[in-house]
């Protein structure tokens, strides 16, 4: 099993670490659905931790169809990563009509390449307007793994999609599953889409004294003040993998 946390801070990412994650991908916004780190962040991860990490690479909240000068943004960001010693890039490009645009994605999936690096097309994928048409583009396209959910709001809904493109494309490409992943469903999803990749933030809800007085307020949420990698929901969903996995 690789088990992949989606970490928005180098706290997040030490935290991944210290319970035994196989890999981690590298944000910040995670309430933006992940942004594009600082390189600050991701020299420090690299000193501190030994999992591989993947480097999101994405400018702006929002969709995935970028103007020439986000995707200028992008790739600079990709190529200072991969020369930071990043396992790989996570990126997603569409068009305007909601197809993947093959055109920047080659470029990425090529710049990877020459670093020896992964290039993982991420859940752009699952907003795209032909979901099976786009899975074999990136195979042809020769990217190595797509983070998905199945085409669908969350791995739960998309199960039966993700059964079917493991069954028809797992070979030639690795599939990881994410969005609603809990200590609770994981192996259950795992089983369901026999798919041995698995993402998740595993988020809980922080606290900040300075976030907000009586005229000024920073939280984003009614839950907390900010998110990070919840140490005791991580925990538990690996144990349950491995538990899972023994028997």
């Amino acid at each position: 099993m690789m088990i992949e946390v989606c970490a928005g801070s180098l706290t997040d990412c030490l935290t991944a670490q210290e319970l035994g994650a196989s890999r981690i991908e590298l944000n910040s916004a995670l309430h933006l659905g992940g942004l594009t780190p600082s390189l600050a962040t991701v020299i420090l991860a690299k000193q501190k931790v030994f999992p591989p990490i993947i480097c999101m690479v994405r400018p702006r909240g929002g969709g995935f169809c970028y103007s020439d000068l986000e995707k200028d943004e992008m790739f600079l960001a990709a190529k200072q990563f991969l020369e930071a010693g990043v396992k790989g890039i996570a990126f997603g490009f569409l068009q305007s009509d909601g197809t993947i645009d093959q055109v920047a994605t080659k470029r990425m999936i090529k710049l990877c390449n020459d670093y020896q690096a992964e290039s993982v097309f991420h859940r752009a994928i699952d907003c795209t307007t032909n979901y099976q048409e786009s899975i074999a583009q990136l195979v042809n396209l020769g990217a190595t793994r797509i983070l998905t959910s199945g085409g669908k709001a969350n791995v739960r809904q998309g199960v039966d999609n993700l059964r079917h493109i493991q069954k028809d494309y797992g070979n030639q490409i690795e599939l990881c599953i994410g969005c609603g992943i809990t200590p609770e469903n994981v192996c259950e999803l795992i089983e369901a889409t026999t798919i041995r990749q698995i993402h998740g933030s595993f988020k809980e809800w922080q606290t900040d004294p300075t976030t907000s007085n009586q005229y000024v307020s920073y939280r984003y949420s009614e839950q907390g003040d900010y998110d990070a990698v919840g140490s005791h929901k991580l925990a538990k969903a690996i144990n349950n993998i491995r538990g899972n996995t023994n028997g």
